[in-house]
């Protein structure tokens, strides 16, 4: 999937020389927690997001530090910070040359940059202009719309299998184990010397299609003293009468 098959189509926007206040007000009514600023031709010149209004000196949070410690940062760091926290204008707050990303930029892509500049949106732009925002919350809802597509059950055991170990055979963490599939019920069986790995065989088998329940017969090996522990369903299934 694209940024085009996810994000917000024409986003809000303010120009540079909106108000701090007008921009808080505006982001409060659309319950946006940031959005791009442009300029008069339209092109993305910045970023206003809630944490630009952290530091105001209108309610008493403008960042305050020992005389020591002031000496050490340098007078234009503690300019920039004045500026930030007492500017009038939204150009005086935001973040300037934000990173953008194209329609045609990947969800893994845009992922990628929102974890590494930790941020939680990106403005879209195509030929210079903006187009619109993708976001978490898009990200999230595209999510939620696949998860109520139905899954195409497969056409047999064999199929579900193979899918499994091919799904498997592509992780790094996963040792070979063995799996059983009948009627569209999975049994895994096999040894783990971390027990992490458990849940992602099992998360790895629900996602194939036609997959109704996965049972876990994995035993564990404890690393210290080598002692092989079965698993609970097992145990479970043991004790009962």
């Amino acid at each position: 999937m694209k940024a085009r098959d996810v994000m917000t189509w024409g986003a809000i926007s303010f120009e540079p020389d909106a108000s701090v206040e007008r921009a808080a007000q505006l982001m409060l009514q659309n319950r946006i927690s940031g959005l791009p600023v442009v300029d008069s031709q339209g092109a993305l010149v910045g970023m206003v997001t809630e944490g630009d209004f952290f530091r105001r000196s209108e309610i008493g949070t403008a960042r305050r530090r020992p005389r020591w410690l002031e000496f050490l940062i340098g007078p234009g760091r503690l300019a920039t910070e004045y500026v930030h926290a007492a500017g009038r204008k939204v150009s005086e707050i935001m973040t300037p040359d934000p990173c953008t990303v194209s329609p045609e930029t990947s969800l893994e892509q845009i992922v990628g940059v929102m974890e590494r500049r930790r941020i939680k949106r990106l403005p879209v732009v195509e030929d210079g202009d903006l187009i619109g925002i993708v976001s978490r919350a898009n990200l999230m809802h595209a999510l939620a719309s696949m998860a109520r597509e139905v899954k195409a059950p497969a056409e047999a055991d064999d199929i579900i299998r193979d899918r499994i170990l091919d799904e498997l055979g592509k992780q790094a963490w996963a040792p070979h184990i063995n799996v059983v599939v009948r009627d569209g019920i999975v049994d895994i069986s096999g040894v783990l010397t971390d027990e992490r790995e458990r849940q992602a065989f099992v998360v790895a088998a629900e996602n194939v299609a036609g997959v109704k329940i996965v049972h876990d017969h994995m035993a564990w090996i404890e690393p210290f003293s080598g002692m092989v522990l079965d698993p609970a369903e097992d145990e479970a299934r043991v004790q009962s009468p």
